[in-house]
């Protein structure tokens, strides 16, 4: 029997187990693998192969397998390369060459190393069709690996784990598990028909879009939190500030062009973390010292989320919204800030003296500043989830996804 569908001999057959190396989600999990070796700072290039390695034949175990699911069992993709017989072979190479890497790990590092990488296998191999029809797992499967892929490349160098590789492989989590849910609902209507129960199927797209969103921003604010706590890099906000960047130029896109900014965003984001943790650029540095303006240092940081306020306002039209809120809202505030400040609950050094009806004037403004960027931030947000996803309302309705074949996969992460 062949192995390729298209043609016959050694090598149509090699191209055919070559046409399973899809390098856009290949690449991740191998770079993972080092990331978990940078965090370990010292580590040994021949071990961090060896993991490497494991790593790419099971993400080689998912691809041939998802392909022989989706089109010789489901009928869901248009076209493969291989036969019945290649999907077979291939599945079995890939499983001897991840069983000898993993020997090797045993053998180089202790059965920990081995037993931390074996579950990298698993969730390859049961991607479909076990885990891609339940919601929960078929958008944590890839992000779980790339999980799997870090702490293993960093228990491999150290034979332990510790907080750090753990904080970033959830930060991984969360904001792989965004992007997955969006590209999944490239797919919706067609998942739908076919039993396939994803977060898009289940929610429909436009909530599953702003799951993914809220997703992606919890994963990037840890970054900053972990970096404010010290236990990552001074830098490291650097890569949650460029993925972000990235997220909002694709949050208004349809599911497939998103899914292809959102992986090109997910390599930069991790580019600048290994950046960060390999050179800790800012190591060292001092923060900004604004208390050299003196008695003016509260009433400037005041004038800065002041503006920030403004602009939101005025970009969702909200400045009499707000303006009423902040009247209806100044007297409570008053209230308790006299009480507050006149019982000794706190104290503010770096003010200019000037008050007004018993408060510092940087109070009054104070009181003003919090509920307009409380307000603009709101505005915001539900302007944009009210019109700014197109494609999401239209899936919704069925406008957009009127046919019952799949979609090109060539962006898939499952692929």
């Amino acid at each position: 029997m062949a192995i390729a569908r298209h043609g016959r001999g050694p090598v149509v057959a090699l191209r055919a187990f070559a046409s399973q190396v899809h390098p856009v989600f290949m690449l991740p999990p191998l770079a993972a693998s080092w990331f978990g070796a940078v965090l370990a700072r010292e580590f040994s290039v021949s071990i961090g192969i060896l993991h490497m390695t494991a790593m790419f034949f099971a993400v080689y175990t998912a691809h041939v397998k998802d392909g022989y699911v989706d089109f010789h069992r489901r009928d869901e993709d248009d076209d493969h390369p291989m036969t019945v017989l290649g999907c077979r072979l291939g599945l079995a190479g890939a499983t001897v060459g991840f069983a000898l890497a993993l020997a090797g790990l045993w053998l180089s590092v202790g059965p920990g190393a081995a037993l931390l990488t074996l579950p990298t296998w698993f969730v390859g191999y049961l991607h479909a069709p076990q885990f891609d029809t339940h919601p929960v797992t078929a958008t944590l499967g890839y992000p779980l690996g790339i999980a799997l892929a870090l702490l293993g490349g960093y228990y491999v160098q150290t034979t332990a784990l510790a907080v750090r590789p753990l904080a970033f492989a959830a930060v991984f989590v969360l904001l792989l598990a965004g992007v997955k849910i969006v590209d999944d609902a490239k797919d919706d209507a067609y998942d739908r028909s076919i039993g396939k129960r994803t977060v898009a199927v289940v929610l429909g797209r436009a909530r599953a879009r702003r799951l993914a969103g809220w997703l992606m921003v919890a994963g990037l604010l840890a970054v900053l939190v972990l970096a404010v706590d010290g236990l990552f890099p001074p830098s490291a906000p650097l890569a949650a500030l460029a993925f972000g960047a990235v997220a909002l130029l694709a949050r208004r896109a349809a599911p497939g062009l998103a899914t292809m900014v959102l992986i090109r965003g997910a390599y930069v984001f991790l580019g600048v973390l290994v950046a960060a943790v390999w050179f800790r650029p800012l190591a060292g540095a001092p923060l900004p010292d604004i208390a050299t303006l003196g008695p003016y240092t509260y009433l400037a940081t005041e004038v800065v989320f002041g503006a920030i306020a403004l602009g939101l306002l005025v970009r969702a039209r909200a400045l009499g919204s707000a303006a009423r809120t902040v009247v209806a809202l100044y007297p409570i505030a008053y209230l308790w800030d006299w009480y507050t400040l006149e019982v000794g609950v706190f104290a503010i050094p770096l003010r200019t003296g000037v008050e007004l009806v018993g408060i510092p004037i940087e109070e009054h403004v104070f009181m003003i500043v919090v509920p307009a960027l409380v307000i603009g931030l709101h505005e915001t947000l539900r302007g944009t989830d009210a019109g700014g996803d197109v494609h999401a309302t239209e899936s919704a309705t069925g406008a957009e996804d009127t046919a019952t074949t799949p979609t090109d996969r060539g962006e898939r992460i499952d692929t």
